[in-house]
């Protein structure tokens, strides 16, 4: 009886030290550092070499483009027909600036870039000096839901394709596959158009659940980094670094599983008050959408979104610091355990989304770290919070606020050849 009795205090000890920990794992987590090897946080200290070959218009037919060639997208470049475009580990592939340069894997085709943790798959810019926007970025188009009304759009982000038919997205295959994104990274895309607005690190439109995309990196994008339009879509440890636009862009319906993921922002780098770590919204105009389908729906967990500033008061001050994340009308996030540091506030929702049991119920925090930032959460253009500081400070939510530095929070927030945004702190106790 004694021994059954010392086993099962030992049994209950372990689980309950298990569940406290389990709790205790916010923002991004990993044993070891994942953004070790694959990532890069200076660019622009790499020579890359010149292109050895071009790519230009249409790829009807399976391709491989290997690692002992630097290729050159000139204009946009389509691969069309269900072809399957294959990337070996280690290639560059280079967007051409004058002519916009860019990647699109139309629906019913595959891309299968495969890198590996010691040898990504880069796109870059062609130019010798390199800055953000210099040409288009990477698309993949898909036939998952979208909530646009017709069930079936165009392309209208960065160039034209209005009759196009390599350029449509969107139907009704949920678990549709459009191949591997893994271990690539995406430099100085998200060129600005006269007509048609910027191009984004990579726009995925109406892409499939089979779809695997895990450890992109966008670096210094003059759009957004990453454009989710529909689809059911599962993200895993994507980075965006300095962007211009929303690092994370979620729109039309899209329904998507976001984990392990990284957003790090610079007051001196980012874009108009329009531009935020994470946007989520289910349209832009009203009348493009067809209500009988699924509204936005974000699920998010162990996010990191990190407003970097040596001076951050005097950035908010001066009005370069805005909210980290800003939900829209007729959208739904469920975000857990997940970081937001350093922002003013750090969520913003949408004044037209009115206070109710049931909205709120849509829009759900729990087990956050909310860190120095200038309020938590708001509703747009009202001052007064303190209804939602009520609601979402209850201690069942489990979240916890703080005023700690990046040096106090962050394992290393400063070495750029060896940058971890983990939490330094391996034990948070949960607090209202």
């Amino acid at each position: 009886m004694k021994n059954l009795t010392q086993k099962t205090l030992i049994l209950i000890t372990m689980l309950f030290v298990s569940c406290i920990y389990a709790q205790q794992e916010k923002g991004i987590i990993g044993n070891d550092n994942w953004l070790s090897y694959w990532t890069d946080f200076k660019p622009k200290t790499n020579d890359y070499g010149q292109p050895s070959q071009i790519l230009t218009g249409n790829i009807t037919e399976d391709t491989k483009l290997t690692k002992r060639e630097i290729y050159l997208l000139v204009g946009n470049v389509f691969v069309t027909g269900n072809a399957t475009l294959t990337i070996e580990p280690g290639t560059i592939i280079m967007g051409d600036s004058k002519s916009n340069g860019s990647l699109i894997i139309s629906k019913g085709s595959t891309l299968i870039a495969e890198g590996l943790e010691t040898d990504p798959i880069v796109f870059t810019s062609s130019k010798d000096i390199k800055k953000s926007g210099d040409w288009g970025g990477l698309f993949i188009l898909g036939d998952a839901p979208i909530n646009q009304m017709g069930g079936v759009s165009n392309v209208k982000y960065g160039f034209q394709q209005v009759s196009n038919q390599n350029a449509l997205y969107g139907g009704e295959n949920a678990r549709s596959n459009s191949g591997v994104l893994k271990y690539v990274r995406i430099e100085y895309a998200g060129k600005r158009t006269k007509d048609n607005g910027y191009f984004s690190g990579i726009t995925m439109a109406g892409v499939g659940s089979e779809t695997v995309l895990e450890n992109v990196m966008v670096t210094y994008c003059k759009g957004n980094s990453f454009n989710v339009i529909g689809g059911v879509v599962n993200l895993d440890k994507m980075v965006s670094y300095r962007s211009n636009g929303n690092d994370f862009d979620f729109n039309y319906g899209t329904q998507c599983n976001i984990t392990n993921s990284l957003a790090i922002r610079s007051p001196y780098v980012s874009g108009s008050e329009e531009s935020r770590s994470m946007s989520i919204s289910s349209y832009n105009r009203k009348e493009e959408v067809d209500y009988s389908k699924k509204s936005t729906l974000v699920t998010a967990k162990n996010i990191s979104i990190i407003n970097l500033s040596n001076d951050l008061a005097s950035a908010i001050e001066i009005g370069l610091v805005k909210e980290g994340i800003y939900v829209s009308k007729d959208a739904s996030l469920n975000m857990s355990k997940s970081v937001i540091s350093g922002f003013n506030p750090a969520v913003i929702l949408d004044n037209e989304i009115e206070l109710s049991t049931e909205n709120l119920n849509k829009l759900k925090f729990s087990e956050m770290y909310f860190n120095n930032s200038n309020g938590n959460i708001f509703i747009k253009d009202k001052p007064n919070n303190e209804d939602l500081e009520n609601w979402y400070g209850n201690s069942l939510f489990f979240n916890v606020y703080s005023k700690g530095s990046d040096s106090e929070t962050f394992i290393d927030s400063q070495d750029a050849k060896n940058l971890d945004f983990r939490l330094k702190i391996d034990e948070i106790i949960a607090s209202n």
